[in-house]
């Protein structure tokens, strides 16, 4: 049985929905004040469309953060070094964190609505754990740090200096510039693997 293929009119709206989403975002104060009244104003399409296509604002959230992250997840799933799985994990570690760093600086927003709006803990949620489930399976092949009891906690550790609430403190308030935050990342994340590394990737 052929899977059924999305109405042009499905797809069109989804994209409305999600470049309105995007610029709303971008634009707002903060996560918590767009609504999905507002996205679907917005975007010229009535709210009972976005209920039935994303079920609530978190379901619209997450599809939209999932579109948004397709080229990471390509990239890391079948693409060259440093992110792709050919890669030594001395060197994906780092490539990996400063990808997700730079896609929440890219979508400083979005990433801040997408950890408000998860389950009753942002560690819960589906995007984190598969981050962590693959930082930890990484990290487990390096040999300083394969035998040792703390490889899932050093992938919550390097996890959190990416979360979306501190690169928004840091970006914002102190003002940080981006190059600045991928070098300090990578510094960070070097110390932790007991590597040398220079910048970020680019």
């Amino acid at each position: 049985m052929t899977e059924r293929r999305p109405r042009k009119d499905a797809t069109r709206n989804r994209a409305a929905v999600f470049e309105a989403a995007d610029a709303l975002f971008a634009q707002g104060q903060s996560p918590e004040s767009i609504t999905m009244a507002d996205i679907a104003a917005a975007a010229g399409v009535g709210k009972a469309t976005l209920f039935r296509a994303f079920g609530d604002r978190t379901g619209l959230i997450r599809a939209l953060c999932a579109a948004r992250l397709e080229p990471i997840r390509n990239a890391i799933e079948e693409g060259p070094p440093p992110l792709g799985p050919a890669t030594p994990p001395q060197v994906r570690v780092p490539a990996l964190l400063d990808a997700v760093l730079c896609f929440k600086l890219d979508n400083r927003h979005l990433a801040l609505a997408l950890e408000q709006d998860g389950a009753d803990s942002p560690y819960r949620t589906e995007h984190y754990e598969r981050w962590h489930t693959l930082l930890r399976d990484l990290l487990a092949q390096i040999p300083e740090l394969a035998d040792t009891d703390v490889v899932d906690f050093t992938a919550h550790a390097l996890l959190a200096a990416t979360r979306a609430d501190l690169v928004a403190h840091l970006a914002g308030e102190k003002g940080a510039s981006r190059e600045q935050l991928r070098d300090q990342l990578a510094k960070f994340t070097a110390s932790v693997l007991g590597t040398r590394t220079g910048q970020g990737a680019p």
